[in-house]
C-alpha cells in the first residue's frame, strides 16, 4: 500500500486553481501515487488569502495548512532548490518543498521528499510523505 503524502504549493499572486490542479495530476501521474492517497496540502502563510489554492483544497475536500516563513526555515537543508527571490519575498528558500515537509512532518513525525519541486508556469508543487 503507498503511504500517505502531502502535497506543498507555491504560486504567484492570482495563479488559478486549474493551473494548479494540472501541477498535481501531473506529479501523482509521474509518481504513480492515487489522489486518494493525498492527505494534505500545503503553503505559506503569505497565500492564505490566495483564490487558486483555497479552491483547489476545497474541491479535493482537504485542509489548507498554512506555515509561516520561521515554520519553514528548518527544512531549508532538505531542499532540492534554493531561490532567493522566494527567501526576499518569504524568508523561506523553497515554499513548495518546505511547506510539503512541514506538514508530512507534522503529521508522521518525519519526513522525505518523494517528488521535488515541479514548475508549471507560476505554480510550483512538491510532494512528501
Amino acid at each position: 500500500m503507498m503511504p500517505a503524502f502531502y502535497a506543498g504549493f507555491g504560486c504567484r499572486r492570482g495563479c488559478p486553481a486549474d493551473t494548479l490542479q494540472r501541477l498535481l495530476c501531473q506529479a501523482l501521474d509521474k509518481q504513480g501515487l492515487a489522489l486518494a492517497d493525498l492527505r494534505g496540502i500545503a503553503s505559506i502563510s503569505l497565500k492564505a488569502d490566495e483564490p487558486g489554492l483555497l479552491q483547489l483544497a476545497e474541491h479535493l475536500g482537504l485542509p489548507l495548512v498554512l506555515y509561516h516563513g520561521a515554520q519553514l526555515q528548518p527544512y531549508e537543508p532538505l531542499l532540492s532548490h534554493r531561490s532567493a527571490v522566494a527567501h526576499r519575498h518569504s524568508g523561506c528558500w523553497g515554499v513548495a518543498e518546505s511547506a510539503a515537509l512541514a506538514l508530512a512532518s507534522q503529521r508522521q513525525g518525519t519526513a522525505r521528499l518523494l517528488l521535488t519541486r515541479q514548475v508549471l508556469g507560476p505554480a510550483t508543487l512538491a510532494l512528501a510523505c
